[in-house]
């Protein structure tokens, strides 16, 4: 299998209105919406102080069977689907990999890295390794791992399988094109249906938080500012004229 579907990617302006939304409120908005755990478990930031948005492109990893890979397959490059995945790459996509959580495979190193940035790629994030860790650093690439290796990706145990159908990745299922959220808290995926009302009720959120943020620091009682009490609503309305914030609704 050589010949890999694109995604459907989501409008730009659920894009563009998600990236002042941090993983963690996309997380708990989420949660209240019903999806109780869209957090990848395993992987974590690679370069910290990174955040991310953008549709996920994925690439499914299988554990080898003699009847199905050989190594002899991989003498053409083209048969690898590792780099299919990045053909489809356009600016501010998300590479979301199952590598199984093996530990002892590179999914991808240097080369593939340098050809995904340069292709506008966002980040790549993989349950599973990646190699070449010094030159890849050098990139800047906001990447979310396990960990790393100095194998490549089919040395070991697993091989790439099938890319942009959905996969199961850090424990939650990933649809093409689903919409990656991931910063220094983890990585969350966020279906595209789900995302309008999700970024209503963070914004929602991010408000008062800031509100509570600012009376704690004064020192008022937590029982009151977190969460937001109903007595206090009044006085989160005033403070929000003052500072001229917009109604989300």
């Amino acid at each position: 299998m050589t010949h890999a579907p694109d995604i459907t990617r989501p409008p730009k302006h659920l894009i563009d209105a998600l990236r002042e939304i941090g993983a963690a409120t996309v997380a708990g908005t989420l949660g209240h919406m019903g999806f109780r755990n869209p957090h990848m478990v395993g992987p974590v930031a690679q370069n910290h102080g990174k955040s991310i948005v953008g549709p996920a492109l994925t690439l499914q990893f299988m554990p080898q069977r003699p009847d199905l890979f050989t190594e002899g397959e991989y003498a053409d490059p083209e048969t690898q689907l590792h780099r299919h995945v990045l053909y489809h790459a356009q600016e501010g996509d998300v590479v979301v990999v199952d590598a199984r959580g093996d530990m002892s495979s590179g999914v991808f190193g240097d080369m593939m890295s340098t050809y995904f940035k340069g292709r506008g790629g966002a980040g790549i994030v993989i349950d599973g390794c990646m190699r070449d860790r010094p030159n890849v650093e050098k990139l800047d690439l906001p990447l979310w791992l396990r960990g790393w290796t100095p194998n490549y990706h089919v040395q070991t145990s697993i091989y790439p399988n099938a890319v942009n159908v959905p996969i199961a990745c850090g424990g939650v299922t990933v649809i093409p094109g689903d919409i990656i959220v991931a910063d220094d808290d983890g990585v969350v995926v966020l279906p595209v249906a789900m995302a309008p009302t999700v970024i209503e009720e963070s914004q929602k959120h991010h408000d008062w938080e800031e509100f509570s943020r600012v009376k704690l620091m004064e020192g008022g009682p937590l029982q009151r500012y977190y969460p937001l009490h109903d007595d206090a609503c009044g006085e989160y309305e005033e403070w929000r004229k003052r500072n001229r914030l917009e109604d989300p609704s």
